[in-house]
């Protein structure tokens, strides 16, 4: 890596490649706050959100409290119904033997599965896709009335739930306390809605990314068709090779130094997730696709304190697309004649549209 770490004095932001830099970064909250970033024009500006943009004490205080109602448990007993809704879009979406990853699966699958989490309506599903891709995807302008839309939109789900609570996330979160106390709705709000937003687009660009690295390699594609018990490694040789997360941002709090190169309180760093996973130095042939990787100590779910609160699930629902997809189809292949055309982000990576042509099984 020749180097891997530069510093934009006009603009004060320092962005980090290689492995051990980001990773030493995204373990030190308090020297590396995720509260505020630093724009190119050096003006200081508040990021909304949930705990991922929170600093301690309180990212401790709240991760702990969410966790009580946000489980491994309660997510594993989702499995079943995660595989119904993913049968469900592929009866749907393969009458005509091709299936288009993104659009017919990987998209409306993390909604599906938030929204009914939530206890929200099936109707909203498509306000949560559309405001979720407007805050990631879009401009600063865009983000904000996304936020604002989803905000609004889980406000008016509060309402409803303190006339009834029913069996769902959002009637969880308001029994909480804190110290005898209720948490704030506000805190509430920041929490769904962060789960929409990272929940939606780290799922949809991680079973687009399985497919597309699957298709590129088929000689990974026959042992995972051949020996399913792959899966979650070749999911996460993925997650390393082609990050659904690309990059990590964090505010310099008090002056420092990077690799001999001085930060000033108040810099950004921009931690480019996407090279610190193919960074030689951590993992050997970076370069090439392998599935049996071991150990893979990748960065694509973050590191630390803020080490992505909804892997589990992410890592659950792709895991069950893949399945249903290798239990029902002999194998498959991209259409080509499709160019690729890679999501407009630059934090996260992913296609916008991804046919394949399955072949079903036959049983007698």
């Amino acid at each position: 890596m020749t180097h891997p770490v530069s510093v934009d004095e006009q603009n004060k932001v320092c962005e980090l490649f290689r492995y051990r830099d980001v990773q030493s970064v995204l373990s030190d909250p308090m020297l590396f706050s995720s509260q505020r970033f630093v724009n190119g024009q050096g003006n200081e500006q508040r990021v909304r959100g949930s705990i991922a943009v929170m600093d301690p004490p309180r990212h401790k205080q709240l991760r702990s409290l969410f966790s009580q109602v946000f489980t491994s448990h309660a997510i594993a007993q989702e499995a079943e119904h995660i595989r119904d809704i993913v049968n469900e879009l592929i009866d749907a979406s393969t009458t005509s033997g091709t299936l288009e990853v993104i659009g017919d699966l990987a998209i409306p699958l993390p909604v599906r599965v938030i929204t009914e989490l939530l206890g929200a309506p099936r109707s909203l599903q498509a306000d949560f896709k559309y405001w979720s891709r407007a805050i990631i995807g879009g401009s600063i302008k865009q983000s904000t009335a996304g936020f604002e839309a989803l905000e609004e939109i889980i406000r008016r789900l509060l309402i409803q739930r303190h006339k009834g609570k029913q069996s769902d996330l959002i009637s969880a979160l308001l029994a909480i306390e804190e110290d005898g106390k209720l948490i704030s709705e506000q805190e509430i709000v920041d929490f769904c809605v962060g789960l929409l937003m990272a929940g939606h687009e780290t799922t949809t660009n991680l079973i687009g990314n399985m497919i597309l690295c699957l298709d590129e390699h088929p000689p990974s594609r026959e042992q995972v068709w051949d020996n399913p018990v792959l899966l979650p490694s070749a999911m996460e040789e993925v997650l390393r090779f082609r990050s659904a997360l690309q990059r990590a941002s964090r505010r310099v709090t008090r002056d420092t130094e990077i690799d001999g190169k001085q930060l000033k309180a108040g810099y950004g760093v921009l931690c480019w997730i996407g090279s610190a996973n193919r960074d030689e130095e951590s993992f050997p042939d970076p370069d090439v696709f392998s599935i049996q990787r071991s150990p893979n100590r990748h960065l694509s779910f973050g590191h630390g304190i803020h080490f992505c609160f909804g892997a589990s699930l992410a890592r659950l629902e792709a895991r069950i697309a893949l399945e249903q997809i290798i239990e029902r189809f002999k194998g498959f292949q991209r259409v080509h004649d499709v160019p690729l055309q890679i999501v407009e982000s630059g934090s996260t990576y992913g296609v916008q549209q991804l046919p394949v042509r399955l072949q079903k099984r036959s049983y007698i």
